[in-house]
């Protein structure tokens, strides 16, 4: 068994904990630094630790023995973990979306004989594994966007949104600059531009530049890929809203204000939808194609859509590494990954665009050159498709 650490017992962390026990492969510990938190989950076959990861030597104590470290703690505490994780020779895996965390931890990782490997969630995460899938199968590619969301499937606010992850995490990617590749160039966009309305599966959407959600993506296809972006999706309406707080109110300028604003107001859900959309252009045989990459999950009565995602997506970077079909040592980034191998893997496997033939409504996907939709009915087994 090998012997893992999940640092952070919040709405991901929990799911983590549980869904890696439950394989019966590995060994799990829980930290967090807030007791009465770890006092109220019952998950079978976890340890429980109280942590202070301000506590240098405590967190070093925490690590000391272990094979593995998770951070599900929000991406201001990762670069702390990851040096701690270094010290001591542990292997290292975070959720992070934060650019300067993940260039900070690609630093720390040069000539380690652990791998780092950040950003392991759907964007960044999953979404660039599946994008660099796409990018690299033409002869020449022109164009690659990929397309995220975590949404509530019961919008009744102005905002048409709730809270389903890290608040944190959720302003920084509306405040911070936004990678992306133009003319085979990296380039820095500006936030919440890039407005753009679609339709999908009959519903309006609209997707707007937010920051991190290309991890090293725009690295790695530089001087391969025309052009590459990475767009958050809302329901119309939502960017607006969070221009004019950011901008005319200046809360970019004042991050913990806002922090305190939305947690206060805007409620959590577990009842949402993650929306992953991915459109690839190139030439292949020399006729130029288009692939797109499309699924929703949802969740169920366990967890939340973004709980199952987000935890699937780490706990497939961990299940693939000890698996050996990863780098072992160094800086893993998330394309460093198959996408088949993904697919294949017992937690990738959610982001799978086929659905199983039976059992309950879990998601809806395409895949492929002709964009063909298929949803699974509830109890029903039953497959429909319809030609977009």
């Amino acid at each position: 068994m090998k012997s893992v650490i999940i640092i952070g017992a919040g709405h991901i962390g929990t799911v983590i904990a549980e869904e890696l026990v439950g394989t019966g492969n590995y060994h799990i510990t829980l930290a967090d630094h807030d007791v009465d938190r770890l006092a109220r989950l019952h998950l079978s076959g976890v340890d429980f630790m109280q942590l202070d990861v301000k506590d240098v030597k405590a967190l070093h104590g925490a690590l000391s023995g272990r094979e593995i470290v998770i951070s599900a703690c929000p991406f201001f505490l990762n670069v702390s973990i990851a040096e701690a994780a270094k010290v001591c020779g542990v292997h290292y895996f975070d959720l992070t979306e934060d650019v300067g965390v993940t260039r900070h931890i690609a630093e720390l990782a040069h000539g380690a004989k652990t791998v780092f490997v950040p950003q392991c969630g759907v964007a960044p995460g999953a979404i660039n594994i599946i994008g660099h899938h796409m990018a690299v199968g033409f002869d020449k590619t022109i164009s690659v966007q990929l397309r995220v969301g975590a949404l509530p499937l019961f919008p009744t606010n102005a905002l048409k949104y709730n809270l389903t992850w890290s608040t944190h995490g959720l302003i920084n990617e509306y405040c911070n600059p936004c990678e992306a590749l133009q003319g085979g160039r990296e380039v820095e966009l500006l936030p919440l531009e890039g407005l753009e309305i679609f339709s999908f599966d009959g519903i309006d959407y609209e997707a707007f530049n937010t920051s991190g959600g290309l991890g090293t993506l725009s690295e790695s296809l530089e001087g391969r890929v025309e052009n590459l972006n990475y767009k958050t999706v809302r329901y119309p309406g939502h960017r607006d809203i969070i221009q004019l707080l950011l901008h005319d109110l200046r809360l970019r300028e004042d991050r913990e204000t806002l922090h305190r604003i939305f947690e206060h107001s805007i409620p959590e859900t577990d009842q949402d939808v993650v929306i992953m959309f991915v459109s690839a252009i190139g030439h292949q045989g020399g006729r130029l194609r288009q692939k797109t990459f499309s699924v929703k999950i949802y969740g169920d009565e366990r967890h939340s859509a973004i709980q199952t995602c987000t935890s699937a997506g780490v706990c497939a970077m961990v299940d693939l590494f000890v698996a050996g079909k990863l780098p072992q040592s160094g800086f893993v980034r998330q394309e460093d990954c198959h996408l088949p191998d993904l697919l294949a893997n017992q937690f990738g496997c959610v982001f799978q665009p086929e659905p199983p033939k039976s059992g309950r409504l879990k998601r809806a996907g395409t895949a492929g050159d002709g964009g063909m939709r298929k949803l699974r009915e509830e109890n029903s087994g039953e497959v429909e498709e319809m030609a977009e």
